[in-house]
């Protein structure tokens, strides 16, 4: 792969992942009491409309990059539109909080802006992979590489908030006193009130100004046309056809784990910072412990190439999924702080063993003119039903195994690691994947 195409395509990952990674961890507890004040169901309005786009996204906006739009164009169209309403969503948290007035009369604004956002952001995810897949010459080897850039864009995007929402008012110089002694000053002394929803909303405003540098820098990326139907045979929709290969067993048993896999994953987020703060990790380290999965990841991704032409797909991908069973095990069956924290580095093989094999291996089998769609078909599951099925399956088993306001995650927690290990039992007995290109008529030549 040339260099300037390694660098352009590093350069769109980073500012893809920074978008989302500079909003959403500011987003926990800000649409509620004590910053915008919106009651429940309008939080959950707002939290919804990033699933739900996932499961737009596959129906019309991939349909339009895989028959009828070049996938840069594209890119830089959507995050025009997202990056203008990413803003607007910012812009009146911020003036909001300036001028003392409450924000709860301006909900169906604020919710309009999150939609439009989300709906136009949610495609670019399978459309950048899609741009990364047409353009690099080894996918197995040169994706790894790339898309690692996205997971330092989530960590440049994320962690400096960390450190401007700090009261530094109230935390002593560095001169005065040790190192481990400030930091831990510098990462447990938040601001507070006023000062730090007028914060929180520039985290809004940051991924709308970084997403209107995509837009434009979409321009420069290498072009990458529409791949029409293939002459003669009947024009369809690309989605539909995505679709109809999960006639494929193969295809039919992946589908169905990456809705376990999506669900767990998602759950990880859920549970994670009320059982990091029982078993006694200090709540201001929370975010930086769960943060090792991500500087984790950036390693799994440099060796992911290795790694698959070693195990080859389906033993890559167990791996990925018995990643969720061994760190929710750990937890389950012991409560210890240290443990706890440690063994959050499975989250890069969690997420590069799977999911970032899925995309590959998607680039591998599915016919050109139906790859944004098939991206756009996992990512449904990904981004889209497998949290709408975590957000409402989880709460429910905690309800379950609450008494007296005490959860007990000793029980809870096996059952996302219960979950994780029938996923990989499903990939070991039924997912044979094919040594070529599958197409709607051929027959599966299986490994």
């Amino acid at each position: 792969m040339q260099r300037s195409v390694f660098f352009k395509l590093s350069i769109m990952m980073f500012l893809e992942f920074f978008i989302w990674g500079a909003w959403l961890p500011s987003s926990f507890g800000f649409f509620g009491e004590g910053a915008l004040g919106f009651n429940e169901w309008q939080q959950f309005g707002l939290n919804i409309a990033f699933p739900v786009s996932a499961i737009i996204a596959m129906f019309f906006g991939n349909q339009f990059v895989d028959r009828n739009f070049s996938a840069e164009k594209f890119l830089a169209v959507s995050h025009l539109i997202g990056g203008l309403a990413m803003l607007g969503f910012g812009g009146l948290a911020w003036s909001g909080f300036q001028s003392g007035q409450s924000s709860t009369g301006n909900y169906w604004l604020f919710f309009i802006c999150m939609a439009v956002h989300c709906f136009f952001y949610v495609p670019t995810i399978s459309v950048t992979n899609a741009i990364a897949f047409a353009n690099i010459k080894d996918p197995q080897k040169d994706f790894g590489p790339v898309r690692l850039w996205g997971t330092i864009g989530w960590i440049a995007a994320s962690w400096p908030f960390i450190f401007i929402l700090a009261d530094w008012a109230n935390i002593p110089k560095l001169a005065d006193v040790g190192f481990v002694d400030w930091l831990g000053k510098a990462l447990g002394t938040p601001l507070s009130g006023m000062p730090l929803n007028q914060g929180k909303s520039w985290a809004f405003l940051t991924a709308g100004i970084a997403s209107l540098l995509l837009a434009a820098f979409s321009l420069t990326l290498p072009h990458t046309p529409p791949k029409p139907a293939v002459i003669g045979e009947k024009q369809s929709l690309a989605w539909l056809e995505a679709m109809r290969l999960l006639k494929h067993p193969f295809l039919l048993v992946l589908f169905f784990v990456t809705f376990i896999d999506a669900t767990v994953h998602d759950g990880f987020f859920m549970f994670a910072f009320t059982y990091l703060e029982k078993v006694g990790v200090p709540s201001n380290w929370i975010q930086p412990a769960m943060s090792i999965g991500q500087f984790a990841e950036i390693g799994t991704m440099a060796l992911l190439g290795y790694v698959l032409k070693s195990l080859g797909w389906r033993y890559t991908m167990i791996l990925g999924v018995l990643g969720h069973t061994v760190r929710f095990g750990v937890w389950a069956l012991v409560p210890n702080p240290y443990c706890a924290v440690a063994v959050n580095i499975l989250h890069g093989i969690c997420y590069a063993f799977f999911f970032a094999t899925l995309y590959i291996l998607v680039d591998e089998v599915f016919p050109k003119d139906a790859r944004t769609s098939a991206q756009g078909l996992f990512n449904f599951l990904i981004l889209g039903l497998g949290p709408i099925a975590s957000r409402f399956l989880w709460p429910e088993i905690q309800k379950a195994n609450t008494l007296d306001g005490v959860v007990n995650y000793s029980k809870l927690l096996l059952y996302p690691a219960g979950a994780g290990l029938i996923a990989a039992i499903l990939l070991l007995l039924f997912f044979h994947p094919p040594k070529s290109k599958i197409d709607q008529g051929a027959s599966e030549q299986t490994a």
